[in-house]
């Protein structure tokens, strides 16, 4: 049963039918082989329940929040401030793009608006500054997928909605592991101009003068940060209300920066019907599947095998991060989250492994999903940015990233409290 599953799905897939589609027909095909029982009629009720869950509002909120800050004009000045503060370091402005993603993804929400924005920003100057363009290409997609590990995270809500856990302490503990898998990444900037100076393109000379009046062009996305992420912990709003302040707030921004304008807000209200309805008939198919494969017992059976290989705690953890790096290579990761979650969650939680760092772990992991080729999206929305080139270029650059992806789970694998410590103090 298990070895059919994947041969439909990975079938399907190969054939470029649209994820949300393979899953549903995935799920009828099974209910077929399997059940005695018409498991379709249930299609119409588990459309409804998934559709009017109120966590769920809070995903077209976040994507039209992004929408929004896109094209108010705050990444522009944001990252021209981070330019002046990071461009000292060995790599120049690839520290600025990684300071810049992590900024912008404590507003957004979506790797692929953190990608698109920054990249925008950046990519003009690589020839102007002399940048190895394969490094520089790569800190963008890497940097892109900061979006969904610093709150706030539509892939953190997706998982809390999944394992019924708390979304304000999942925030509190992607913190800690989101500025540092941002560290990370800076370091294998500098360790690999450190080796290869010509890298790091020609150094850019900034004041200490200039450094302080671009202070102000930083304050617009904490504020957002503060009104979202803060509005929670203050006990002021749900998720779902604290991403619709955001709204407000990115809207006041862009008045104040006189981009707020009709066609604007038809561009940014588009984009998130189009993203937002793909989102929801993925959640939607999946969550038939899920219905479907739990009455055939194939859920069960999966638990009860991994259960009879007798792998340890650390070694199952093993298995399960190799598990998603191959899976990541063939899968959309929100697909990915949305199948596989519902099965791993229970298993994990069962050796003794904390709900709220296991979505850690898993958010990062998904996190390598969107750079690692074929499927990898941000991969895809870096190259789409430029007028040259080839995907192989943006591949090569973001791959090493991946490596500080997997040396980050190994830390909180080895000190778990740097998921779990803020989390306690509330």
């Amino acid at each position: 049963m298990l070895a059919t599953t994947l041969i439909i799905l990975l079938g399907l897939l190969a054939l470029s039918i649209p994820v949300a589609a393979a899953l549903g027909v995935l799920g009828l095909v099974l209910e077929q082989l399997y059940s005695t029982m018409p498991l379709s009629l249930a299609m119409g009720e588990i459309a409804w329940s998934a559709g009017r869950d109120f966590l769920l509002v809070s995903i077209p909120m976040f994507i039209l929040l992004g929408e929004i800050l896109l094209r108010s004009g705050v990444a522009e000045k944001m990252y021209t401030a981070m330019v002046k503060w990071l461009s000292w370091l060995p790599g120049g402005l690839m520290h600025s793009n990684i300071g810049a993603c992590a900024i912008f993804a404590a507003t957004s929400g979506s790797s692929v608006a953190t990608a698109a924005t920054v990249g925008t920003v950046a990519l003009p100057l690589v020839s102007r500054h002399g940048y190895n363009e394969r490094l520089f290409l790569g800190t963008l997609a890497a940097g892109g997928t900061l979006g969904i590990l610093i709150p706030p995270s539509i892939n953190i809500i997706i998982y809390a909605v999944l394992t019924d856990t708390s979304i304000p302490k999942l925030y509190l503990a992607a913190i800690l592991p989101g500025l540092g898998l941002a560290g990370l990444f800076m370091a294998f900037i500098v360790a690999a101009c450190l080796f290869k100076p010509a890298w790091g393109g020609a150094r850019i000379r900034t004041t200490w003068a200039e450094r302080f009046a671009s202070l102000p062009d930083l304050i617009p996305p904490m504020l957002i940060f503060l009104v979202v992420v803060g509005s929670i912990y203050a006990g002021i709003a749900t998720p779902t209300e604290a991403a619709s302040l955001g709204v407000i707030a990115a809207l006041i921004l862009a008045a104040f920066y006189r981009r707020l304008n009709l066609r604007m807000l038809l561009e940014a209200f588009e984009n998130t019907m189009r993203t937002s309805a793909m989102i929801m008939l993925i959640i939607i198919a999946a969550y038939f599947l899920n219905f479907v494969i739990t009455a055939i017992g194939l859920t069960q059976m999966l638990t009860d095998t991994v259960a009879g290989l007798g792998l340890s705690k650390y070694q199952m953890l093993f298995a399960v991060v190799i598990f998603y790096l191959i899976l990541g290579c063939f899968m959309e990761t929100l697909s990915m989250m949305i199948t596989t979650i519902p099965i791993i969650s229970p298993v994990m939680t069962a050796l003794g492994f904390d709900s709220i760092w296991l979505g850690v772990v898993i958010v990062i992991l998904i996190e390598a999903a969107l750079i690692t080729p074929p499927v990898g999206l941000n991969l895809y929305v870096v190259q789409s940015l430029r007028s040259k080139g080839s995907l192989n270029d943006v591949i090569v650059g973001a791959l090493p990233f991946v490596i500080a992806m997997m040396m980050l789970i190994g830390l909180l694998a080895a000190f778990p409290g740097l998921a779990l410590w803020l989390p306690s103090k509330f």
